[in-house]
Formats: structure tokens, C-alpha cells, sequence
């Protein structure tokens, strides 16, 4: 038996409910951590802009012990994730851990000085225990508690992308508007203005459509590169999980650590999968009439495929059509009172300028050496699983290994996180085995498959099965597989499936 432990979690979103639920189901006593006054990460309404919802259906974003609402639609709004969220830390026990408005500052391996000046709170353990002193700041002041475990559930989009150019000043004391696209919330912002919005991510298409539907004078999207984008429904009619969630799909990319067999396949069907990615491009170019629009990305959209790859805002190609929407390759040089100059040295006349420039893995409290560890110089995290470092004991990460279904690998990646712990997994790795994945998982992402280096690495898409098989082996699960073949090849990732695959998982006590 493993003893019971004071556990840590930084972050009430997605995520971090996850982590909590895990840890308090198999016994633990925890604490959550949120800086803000609201639980949800990205869905907190207070970062949601208008018009948000997921690029994930229903089926595929959520708990594996908690379906969402069958009144919800397939692609539920921001608000209504929110609320699934609201009533599954609610129904979970979860609310009570919360503690909101507090900032984690710091983290200190216990039995190190802290400094002066910061009181103790909560459990304060012998600190020659191993784990961390977690410094916060919050209502009370600042504050240091000690923990045994702490998991980093703050995600890789929990700090904003500042950008600045010249002119900015002026912009606003002529009466502009500058924000980041998570700032947008207020629809009357746009309404009779003239906007210009950099960026070509989902949120970037998201709000100039929102912007048209709330009365903007004029939307113009200033983007570098166009992209390939994914429709909710290929040709109208296929609901686009149906050809790209599903093993087969997953099968034509080259995997980590794979078998001779499946490198032998893979190498074999070559020229299928490769006639597969041409026709794929041409039905996107057909539906969304990209050679009209001189919006052809020239990348072969399997290159691309990753955390990145994003669904097609409905309305957005149709409003670009029209005229509704302008888009203009280049992005911003400078501002001046009344208007923005880009970098092809056209002027924009412009009241608001959103900046849909996406995130950066924000973990500022991590100390130096610890970053130093779990960083590349190159940008790469180190972590097992994209959960764990070997040299950095009783400190763990849910949430950063991001994918189309989020939800559903963090609740796994959670519960694998709680045994990893506690000691418990059925095969508990090494530290030399845990390099030696890490290592070739790093030159996997080099050199095999530069996609996926975003995030630092973090992101297990497009390879779902594939990781979540990696989790449930190791965890010991009896089932790992639908019993239909058919079902587990052609079919994308099933919760319930996976509720299943996690009961057959061996069962442990703790002591204390």
C-alpha cells in the first residue's frame, strides 16, 4: 500500500478538474489552485469570446464518467462547455478543494529556504519528506504551503502572446482599440466599427465572423501563411471525425517507437496514403474555393496536421466570397491615430485591432533548474508521456499533452499521473527507461515528424489511440480495445469505451 498524500493542483480548467477528480477519487487529499475568480481555463467566461465553441463533438470532449448533456449540439458553445464543467466539479466534489484568486508564485523543493517574510499555511509536512513548497498570493496575502505532489494543470494556453509596434500609443489616444483575441467578450465593441484582425488561427476566423454577424463597419484578417482548414462536414455531408479521428486515419502517420511491422507497413501503402492527402486537399480547395480566393496553402496538408490544424469557422470562406470579409496577406508593421500600416505598406483605416496571435506555455513558477531540466534548448519539454521528468520527482503535468479531445487525455493522462505517484503502475518505469523514451521521442519529433514540435511537444495529436494505448498499458488495463475490430479501426475514440478500458485497470489501497 502507497500512503495518502497532500497533492497540489495549478489550474481549475479542463484539465486541472481532471487531475483533482483523479487524485481525490483514489483517496488523496487535494488542493486546487486558480488565479482567476472562475473555474473553465479557456472556458471561463471572462476569456470566451463571442460566438466560441469547440472544434471537438460532444462525444469526443469529455469526461469518461460524464457525457454531456444530450440537449447540447454536437459542437457546443463556450457557454455551455462552461456549464459542463460547472456541474461536473460540482457533482465530482470538487468546488470545496478550489481556492480562486490565487496566484501560484513559486515552487521550492521542501527543506530548501524559501526567504523570509512568507507565512506557512495548510499542510506544512516535515520538510525533509521530498515534495514542494508551493508560494502563492491570493486574498490573504502571500502565503507558502507545503505539498507532496504537485500537478501543473495550467495548460499551454494559460499565458497570452503579447505583441507590440510602433504607433501603439497613438492608435489609442486617437480612440483605436487594441486587444488579444481572448479579451474580446464584449460583441458592442465591433458593432459600427472598422476592425483589423492578425492572425488566421480558429479564434482569428471566429471573431471576424462574429464581427460581420454583430454589424462591424468593415472586417479586414491580416494573416502570414493561408492554411489548410478542416469543414465540420466534408463535401456537406461527412462529419469530419468519420475520415480523421479513427486508427485508420491515425495509421498513415508515422508513429513513435514503432514495431518493424509497422514501419514495414507503413512504408509499403506510401504511395495510398500519399494519393489519400492529394485528394483530401482537392475536395478542401473544391468546397472552400481556395484557387478563387488565392488561399491555396502550399504545405501538403499531412505536414500540417497536428495540435494546429483547425476547424473552418461556418460563414468565414462564404463572407470572403462576398466581400463581407477582407483578408490581406502580411501582418502589422506599425500604428498611427486612425489606422494601421501593414507590412506590404498598405493602410488600413481602423477603430480596433484584435490580435488572435495565440498563446506560450506559461509556467513562471517553475524554479530555474527545474526549467533548465525539462526544457531543450530548442524549446522541447523533457516529460515521460508528456506527463512526468524523471529528475524532477513529485512534480507532474495534465493538460499539457493537448489534442483534439483534450478532455478525454487528461482524464486518462490523470489517472495514469495518480499511479505514476503513488508508485502504482503495473509497469513503473525506470529513470534510465524514462530518458531513453524521452530521448527517442525527441529525435522522433526532429527528425520524423517536425509537426510535432508544437507546444513545445506537448500534444499527442493526431496519435490518440496510439497514446492512450501507451497509458493504459502501463496502468495495466485488462482491455485496451473495443471487442468490434471493425468499430476500433473505422470509429474515432469512444469515452465510454475508455470508462470501460479504465475499470479493468488493477485496483490499489492507500494507507493513512
Amino acid at each position: 500500500m502507497t500512503k495518502r498524500k497532500q497533492v497540489c493542483v495549478i489550474g481549475a480548467g479542463v484539465s486541472g478538474l481532471a487531475a483533482a477528480h483523479a487524485f481525490k477519487d483514489q483517496g488523496h487529499d487535494v488542493t486546487v489552485l486558480e488565479r482567476s475568480h472562475e473555474l473553465g481555463g479557456v472556458w471561463a467566461p471572462h476569456r470566451s469570446y463571442p460566438g466560441i465553441r469547440t472544434q471537438s463533438p460532444k462525444d469526443l470532449y469529455r469526461y469518461t464518467d460524464a457525457a454531456m448533456p444530450e440537449t447540447y449540439p454536437e459542437w457546443p458553445s463556450g457557454a455551455q462547455v462552461h456549464g459542463y464543467l460547472e456541474s461536473y466539479a460540482r457533482d465530482k466534489g470538487l468546488l470545496p478543494l478550489i481556492r480562486f484568486n490565487t496566484r501560484v508564485t513559486g515552487l521550492v523543493r521542501r527543506g530548501q529556504d524559501t526567504g523570509a517574510g512568507i507565512p506557512a499555511g495548510g499542510a506544512t509536512a516535515d520538510p525533509r519528506a521530498g515534495g514542494w513548497w508551493v508560494e502563492t498570493d491570493g486574498a490573504a496575502g502571500p502565503e507558502r504551503t507545503g505539498y507532496d505532489f504537485v500537478c501543473v494543470a495550467s495548460g499551454v494556453f494559460s499565458e497570452r502572446n503579447e505583441l507590440t509596434h510602433p504607433g501603439m500609443e497613438a492608435f489609442r489616444d486617437g480612440g483605436g482599440t487594441i486587444l488579444h483575441s481572448s479579451e474580446y467578450t464584449d460583441p458592442a465593441l465591433v458593432r459600427g466599427r472598422k476592425v483589423v484582425i492578425l492572425g488566421f488561427s480558429k479564434s482569428a476566423t471566429d471573431v471576424a465572423v462574429n464581427a460581420v454577424q454583430q454589424g462591424a463597419a468593415s472586417v479586414t484578417v491580416v494573416y502570414l501563411e493561408p492554411v489548410w482548414r478542416v469543414p465540420y462536414h466534408f463535401a456537406g455531408l461527412i462529419n469530419f471525425k468519420r475520415i480523421l479521428y479513427c486508427r485508420a486515419s491515425e495509421a498513415m502517420f508515422p508513429g513513435w517507437d514503432m514495431s518493424w511491422g509497422e514501419k514495414l507497413r507503413h512504408a509499403l501503402t506510401k504511395p495510398l496514403v500519399w494519393a489519400n492527402w492529394r485528394a483530401l486537399e482537392s475536395l478542401l480547395t473544391l468546397q472552400f474555393g481556395l484557387k478563387q480566393l488565392g488561399m491555396r496553402p502550399s504545405q501538403p496538408i499531412e505536414n500540417g496536421i497536428s495540435c494546429g490544424l483547425s476547424l473552418a469557422t461556418e460563414g468565414f470562406f462564404p463572407m470572403l466570397k462576398d466581400g463581407r470579409i477582407k483578408a490581406i496577406q502580411g501582418t502589422i508593421a506599425s500604428y498611427s491615430q486612425g489606422g494601421i500600416t501593414l507590412s506590404t505598406g498598405d493602410r488600413l483605416d481602423a477603430d480596433v485591432a484584435i490580435l488572435a496571435v495565440g498563446w506560450k506555455i506559461g509556467v513562471p513558477f517553475l524554479p530555474e533548474d527545474v526549467r533548465r531540466t525539462l526544457t531543450t534548448p530548442d524549446g522541447q519539454f523533457r516529460l515521460y508521456r508528456l506527463a512526468v521528468n524523471p529528475d524532477v520527482p513529485d512534480l507532474g503535468f495534465v493538460g499539457f499533452n493537448s489534442s483534439f479531445a483534450t478532455v478525454l487525455t487528461s482524464d486518462v493522462a490523470a489517472r495514469w499521473l495518480v499511479r505514476y505517484a503513488d508508485g502504482q503502475l503495473a509497469r513503473q518505469p525506470s529513470k534510465a527507461e524514462m530518458s531513453g523514451w524521452i530521448d527517442r521521442h525527441l529525435d522522433w519529433r526532429r527528425s520524423v515528424r517536425p509537426a510535432a514540435r508544437v507546444y513545445g511537444g506537448l500534444c499527442s495529436a493526431p496519435y490518440h489511440f496510439r497514446y492512450l494505448d501507451d497509458l493504459l498499458a502501463d496502468m495495466g488495463a485488462a482491455r485496451r480495445r473495443r471487442a468490434n475490430p471493425l468499430a476500433e479501426t473505422f470509429l474515432p475514440p469512444d469515452a465510454d469505451a475508455y470508462r470501460s478500458h479504465l475499470s479493468s485497470v488493477p485496483a490499489y489501497r492507500l494507507e493513512g
